[in-house]
């Protein structure tokens, strides 16, 4: 069963995988195709402008997983293996080919490593957009750990609270958003559905951590990183992401790592999606040189 909020999206339309349905919106054509993978509290459709600008050079698709968004209810957290198994049935039952570039956006990061040591043969490419690593707390102040984090979620109650400056900020963020898509987008993000689910999926940062060491690195494809640390008043955990980072494209023969010091984590690919745009183009073209 659905909600009214998950039952009508304003654009794409759903699957099938595994007796459930997953949203999904797919937009140009070309390979390989970028597959966007949301963070926490965030659905595929808060990547479209992005997306729309990376549909002019390749397949784009955006969705949400089982649980979340659009797509049916599951009981959440669920497993890197589960995420990444779904994402990857989606993409064959829409005969979207691989190998694919995958980018993923905070949380997202957990399940595209996932999806990566699963299928290596089917990444292309990894964008990673501020993304969460598996070995973030090897890296980070205790404070800004993975179970800090999941000690720190808010509860229902305190974004029920915030729920009018919320509406503003999404508003606020998707002004270029074609009307019809942003209303619906900005009502459902407020729904009591929808921020449960986003509250339910930081609940499982450390258990992800864990399966995720269990299994072996990234395959060795070109990978670009953007690190965000544009928040002033943390320099610590700037610091340590940027180090982290730094780490990660150094796994792989083909990987750089671009700074960020004007946006912050939950608006880089509203403010900046510039660079995110040119990030995903220099992946796509250099997979299709290896």
């Amino acid at each position: 069963m659905t909600n009214d909020t998950t039952s009508a999206p304003p654009v794409g339309g759903f699957q099938d995988v595994d007796g459930h349905r997953v949203f999904l919106h797919r937009s140009g054509d070309g390979g390989p195709a970028v597959v966007f993978l949301p963070g926490a509290g965030a659905v595929g459709l808060d990547y479209f402008g992005v997306q729309r600008e990376v549909s002019r050079f390749t397949t784009a698709v955006v969705y949400d997983r089982g649980g979340t968004g659009y797509s049916d209810p599951l009981p959440l957290p669920r497993t890197a293996t589960a995420v990444a198994t779904e994402l990857r049935e989606l993409l064959r039952a829409q005969d979207i080919p691989g190998p694919f570039v995958l980018a993923p956006h905070s949380l997202g990061g957990l399940y595209a490593h996932r999806f990566a040591q699963l299928y290596p043969e089917d990444v292309a490419g990894l964008v990673w957009l501020d993304g969460l690593h598996r070995d973030w707390d090897d890296f980070m102040p205790p404070e800004a750990s993975l179970a800090a984090a999941e000690r720190s979620a808010p509860a229902l109650d305190q974004l029920e609270q915030l729920r009018p400056s919320l509406r503003e900020t999404y508003a606020e963020l998707r002004t270029d958003y074609p009307e019809q898509l942003r209303k619906s987008l900005i009502e459902a993000k407020v729904s009591d559905a929808w921020l449960r689910s986003g509250i339910a999926e930081r609940g499982g940062l450390v258990d992800l951590a864990a399966e995720l060491r269990a299994g072996p690195g990234l395959p060795d494809v070109p990978l670009i990183a953007l690190t965000v640390v544009g928040d002033a008043t943390q320099p610590k955990s700037n610091e340590a992401k940027s180090k982290l980072d730094a780490a990660l494209v150094d796994t792989v023969s083909h990987g750089e790592q671009r700074v960020l010091t004007d946006t912050l984590h939950h608006r880089l690919c509203f403010d900046r999606p510039d660079a995110v745009v040119q990030a995903i183009r220099d992946v796509v073209d250099l997979a299709g040189r290896f």
